[in-house]
């Protein structure tokens, strides 16, 4: 059965779908068969009459096997806003159950890694009782922090890293990803990062600007994620 991963980040936009894809790519090279699963999206787009999100169609690219879209991303709703608000305005419930169900269906597939990844930071509301951090709690996933290095990086690595491991996870590694080319003092906060973050260290990527993010595996080192 598929190993599964779940990626989550210190915040919002700090390149969890980039450095998924990331992933994706350099477990593929090392002839792993790959699956991408994002259970809840927002900002969403019709297309063919179906919502569809531009990171769950990033993920769905770079399987190494061709499904259904849906089966990528259950839930998919319009406005890019909170989840939780997403799926109340549409009058639609998101199911901690209905997830794990499509886990299960891609673990049932002939791959050997699957990297779901989530949305926001680790405590995602998905209604007024459940985190979507519950379901990867019930999942028992190993979990792979990606921090965003921008102003505060730090501290909400850290603040992160505390919340998984309260919830009895394994950290599984992280990943450094410079979304601030003009962050103050880069370097600094870099070395203050490895010395405090006692996990794996997947990769540092650099700016790579719109042209050079294809080239983001090349960062990537999967060995710690084969053991």
């Amino acid at each position: 059965m598929a190993k599964t991963f779940f990626i989550t980040g210190t915040d919002t936009e700090v390149g969890k779908t980039f450095v998924t894809r990331a992933l994706m790519q350099a477990a593929a090279e090392a002839g792993k068969k790959v699956l991408g699963y994002k259970p809840v999206a927002s900002g969403c787009e019709l297309v063919d009459g179906e919502l569809q999100n531009s990171d769950a169609l990033a993920l769905q690219a770079a399987s190494s096997i061709s499904l259904p879209y849906k089966m990528h991303n259950p839930y998919a709703f319009a406005p890019a806003i909170a989840p939780h608000i997403a799926a109340a305005q549409a009058n639609e419930a998101i199911s901690i159950h209905h997830i794990g169900e499509g886990l299960a269906r891609l673990k049932e597939t002939a791959v050997d890694w699957i990297f779901t990844e989530g949305a926001g930071g680790w405590r995602l509301p998905l209604d007024e009782q459940h985190l979507l951090s519950d379901w990867v709690k019930k999942e028992h996933l190993p979990v792979i922090l990606v921090v965003g290095a921008r102003l505060g990086c730090i501290n909400h690595a850290l603040l992160t890293l505390d919340a998984i491991r309260h919830d009895g996870l394994v950290v599984a590694g992280w990943v450094l990803n410079r979304v601030d080319p003009e962050m103050s003092h880069y370097e600094e906060n870099a070395a203050t990062l490895k010395q405090r973050i006692k996990a794996p260290l997947l990769g540092e990527i650099p700016w790579l600007g719109e042209e050079g993010m294809e080239s983001a595996n090349n960062f990537i080192d999967i060995a710690p994620l084969l053991k």
